[in-house]
């Protein structure tokens, strides 16, 4: 159970997305309900698709890592490293000394790690012909790279662990870094996630599904996420680094630190039903757990940030859970699903989607559902929030939903600080 005494608060953001690298700049985009998904080709010809997709603009640890050892970054290490020195430098740590290093752990998400240095390698061996691969194969495309190098980068000795737990990768990773801190295991923790999961051959195990979004255009493109509509037609592929420093609120404020938000509870579950299929049962579950451990009341929830994936067996479950738990107060809870903007970033996702909770908590504001669609009646009795964002000046608890494929969820509450 830990210690009660020790709560966790959030000092530091960082991010690396297809929204931008600056959080409060991604955060006005969000609330404006500007979406970041284009059209784009993925692969080289003959081997190419086209799909809507998230794509980040800018990706170079170079000026941080200089442009020897960045070359030694798979795609998904090189944006973590950069999203955790932005997070790194908000949160003010660089005056940490050594032995507080020692009891700082980096925990992060990933569903699919070095995908990109994965490919690669298979199109050496087998499209190319090649008899040797680089000998950073290896250390490029295993799933902890990314922590590894965020730890070396900081000089943290404190657990370096990583999690994959498909879509809920990046929330598990969060929710252990608040357990850890209230067990006394450490004092601060660098967490989130990162994922770049847009290579041909995942894109195309994606396409096989049938559960991606169609996108003829641009402008079909920049709508294609549409989570609770109708007419939704499926998820949206996106990368991304999205990384929160998590620090015990005493230590916080000894040195006198920003805190943006009290990570007041995490709950997990697992559906324990079908490989992809979501059970609202197991959704309830991580919901209630979450709610428990934040000792926190039904009614002191005024926002959800949905997992809202716009695929159509997803949608209507969760706000089926929400509906049995929150019951006829339902109707007053403010929802919205920024997948339909920044696209489903997969092991990152629990983390961007934390990161603007957090920023939603702690400015009074709830960014949109973007595109304005008619709901599916399966999706109807809570009150979305639509097209642009809400500003309601005050966010006593909000709520970070992440549900993954083989039925992990997380549920993540924050605190206004």
């Amino acid at each position: 159970m830990g210690d009660a005494r020790r709560r966790v608060v959030v000092t530091g953001l960082g991010l690396t997305s297809p929204l931008g690298n600056d959080t409060q700049a991604a955060f006005a985009d969000l609330m404006a309900g500007r979406s970041a998904i284009t059209l784009n080709a993925v692969g080289d010809e003959p081997h190419s698709a086209t799909i809507a997709s998230a794509v980040c603009a800018s990706v170079d640890a170079a000026p941080l890592l200089g442009r020897g050892r960045a070359a030694t970054l798979d795609r998904v290490s090189q944006m973590a490293v950069l999203a955790a020195s932005a997070a790194w430098a908000d949160a003010g740590l660089d005056t940490l000394d050594e032995e507080q290093r020692e009891r700082s752990s980096v925990l992060l998400g990933t569903g699919v790690g070095g995908a990109q240095t994965t490919e690669k390698g298979y199109r050496d061996l087998f499209l190319r012909n090649r008899s040797r691969l680089s000998p950073l194969t290896v250390v490029q495309c295993m799933n902890n790279a990314a922590a590894a190098h965020v730890a070396q980068l900081f000089g943290l000795g404190g657990a370096c662990f990583t999690y994959s737990v498909a879509c809920a990768s990046a929330a598990a990773a969060i929710a252990d870094g608040a357990r850890r801190i209230r067990a006394g295991d450490c004092d601060v923790a660098v967490t989130g996630g990162s994922e770049a999961a847009l290579p041909y051959g995942v894109v195309k195990a994606w396409l096989s599904m049938q559960v991606l979004a169609p996108a003829a255009d641009a402008d079909a493109a920049r709508a294609a996420c549409r989570p609770f509509a109708a007419d939704r037609g499926g998820l949206v592929l996106g990368e991304g680094s999205a990384i929160l420093v998590l620090e015990e609120r005493e230590h916080a404020l000894k040195r006198g630190a920003r805190i943006y938000a009290e990570l007041a509870g995490a709950g997990s579950s697992c559906d324990h039903g079908h490989i992809t299929a979501p059970l609202a049962s197991g959704q309830l579950r991580a919901l209630r757990d979450a709610l428990r451990e934040a000792g926190a009341a039904a009614d002191e929830v005024r926002y959800v940030n949905a997992h809202g994936t716009a695929t159509p067996e997803g949608d209507p479950v969760e706000i089926d859970a929400l509906r049995q738990h929150f019951g006829t107060a339902a109707a007053r809870l403010a929802v919205s699903a920024t997948k339909s903007m920044h696209g489903h970033l997969m092991g990152a996702s629990g983390a961007i989607e934390a990161l603007i909770t957090v920023l939603s908590v702690h400015k009074g504001m709830i960014p949109p559902t973007a595109h304005r669609s008619d709901l599916d009646p399966g999706c109807t009795g809570v009150d979305h929030v639509l097209g642009e964002g809400r500003e309601v000046g005050s966010l006593p608890l909000a709520l970070s939903n992440s549900f993954a494929f083989g039925g992990s969820n997380v549920v993540l509450a924050f605190r206004r600080a």
